[in-house]
């Protein structure tokens, strides 16, 4: 009875899918959680277990709702791509966000901020970037052990889990991909995604073109041989 009344309580508990903050406060805010957002979904659009999310709430412990973060964008490996309305990490094989950015707003408080490190140094991820684009400001921080632990000089640093690359020479921060390119913005990914499908829709057309030929050569071919039978030449003879 006592275990039957625990698993109607926990299935009472409402996880919210908002928060009521807006995903961002201002374009410039908006443009890098979107940049970081599409750069990482392309990185690993083939593989079908890394889950990439912007401004997805994210529920460490069941049964408490109130504990609870929503990062710019999270990173996480071994579970599967998939839409969800929250990341409630106990029907996700208890896998946490291995690697989470924060790009800062003027809204940001300090202590906003100090508690969004608590939270994810509590609660088990491996990286945490914060991006203040106004200053031009990077911090990050990789776990050691039990905590994590700021990263003494993020110019040139690259991510251990993602393989892209942080470059502070600038007068803002660029990002590189694992193979020298720079990150792009999503109208550019865009564009490359329309030339791709352009690409594969050539393709497609020279293949209809050549099995057009091949058709072609085919009833040439059996036009041929009606000919030579017309005339009393069995085909097979002539070899």
């Amino acid at each position: 009875m006592v275990s039957q009344l625990e698993s109607e309580k926990q299935s009472t508990i409402i996880y919210p899918e908002s928060d009521g903050q807006p995903m961002a406060d201002n374009t410039k805010q908006f443009r890098w959680i979107t940049v970081i957002h599409g750069n990482l979904s392309w990185l690993f659009a083939n593989d079908e277990m890394v889950f990439v999310a912007g401004d997805l709430l994210w529920y460490p412990v069941e049964g408490n709702p109130k504990i609870t973060q929503a990062p710019d964008v999270m990173v996480i490996f071994g579970v599967p791509k998939g839409d969800r309305g929250s990341y409630k990490q106990w029907e996700e094989n208890n896998i946490a966000p291995q690697v989470v950015f924060e790009i800062l707003s003027p809204s940001n408080t300090q202590k906003e901020m100090s508690k969004k490190l608590l939270f994810y140094n509590r609660h088990g991820v491996e990286e945490y970037y914060i991006y203040d684009p106004d200053k031009n400001q990077l911090s990050g921080f990789l776990r050691s052990g039990e905590d994590l632990d700021v990263i003494d000089s993020m110019d040139n640093w690259e991510s251990p889990r993602l393989g892209i690359r942080f470059d502070m020479s600038g007068e803002e921060l660029q990002l590189y991909l694992p193979n020298g390119e720079i990150f792009q913005g999503i109208e550019q990914i865009k564009e490359q995604l329309q030339q791709k499908d352009e690409q594969l829709q050539q393709k497609d057309e020279q293949l209809q073109q050549k099995d057009e030929q091949l058709q072609q050569k085919d009833e040439q071919l059996e036009l041929l041989v009606a000919k030579l039978r017309e005339m009393g030449i069995e085909p097979d003879e002539l070899k």
